[in-house]
């Protein structure tokens, strides 16, 4: 008998929820208050704060990439979803702040986690990039491409700040958020997501 694609076994089976099942954080210990950034452009506590809400914001020791960030956040899901990292078998990092051009930084978490069985992938959405891969996540999941998912937003932004434009340097800070999605069996999970862009306002 003739094996059928892997693309029509998967057409076969019903479609699945994808449930997030672990989270976790991590941000760096250095705090930047904004009476330092007092000192360092013209503003004030009372500037940013009535225009941001934003107090303080963490930034990355030295030699701390964007891997180290979000490898610590990951460790962190993966005790609370209660599985081994050899379960993962995807791995998606958003952000705008790799580790380098390539390999992908997913690849770098996925050395410094030990998720050997993962495929690996960056995406870069900015801002939205942690939405877009939650969407990519249930997508695969809910297609039985994959079952356990590992989603990461990381940021080093302080390594691209312009410490001299107080109009921007007092938004960004360094970190990690990471969630672990997988199937239960259940009807719980992601209900509906919806994602878009505007490319007409890349010039800004």
């Amino acid at each position: 008998m003739k094996r059928q694609p892997r693309s029509s076994q998967r057409s076969n089976k019903p479609l699945r929820t994808a449930s997030i099942i672990g989270t976790g954080s991590y941000v760096p210990e250095k705090i930047l208050t904004n009476a330092d950034f007092s000192r360092m452009v013209d503003t004030s506590d009372e500037w940013i704060t009535t225009r941001t809400g934003i107090k303080e914001r963490r930034i990355a020791a030295k030699g701390e990439d964007t891997s180290d960030m979000g490898a610590k956040a990951a460790l962190k899901a993966i005790e609370q979803a209660k599985i081994s990292p050899k379960e993962i078998d995807l791995i998606l990092v958003a952000t705008a702040t790799p580790d380098m051009l390539f390999p992908a930084t997913a690849c770098f978490v996925q050395k410094k986690i030990g998720a050997t069985n993962a495929a690996c992938l960056d995406i870069s959405a900015a801002c939205a990039g942690f939405l877009f891969g939650l969407e990519i996540a249930q997508q695969f999941i809910t297609s039985h491409t994959h079952d356990t998912v590992l989603v990461i937003g990381a940021e080093k932004l302080t390594s691209i700040t312009n410490w001299t434009d107080r109009n921007t340097c007092v938004l960004f800070g360094d970190g990690a958020g990471a969630a672990i999605l997988r199937h239960r069996g259940s009807a719980h999970g992601v209900i509906s997501t919806h994602i878009g862009s505007d490319g007409q306002y890349t010039d800004i």
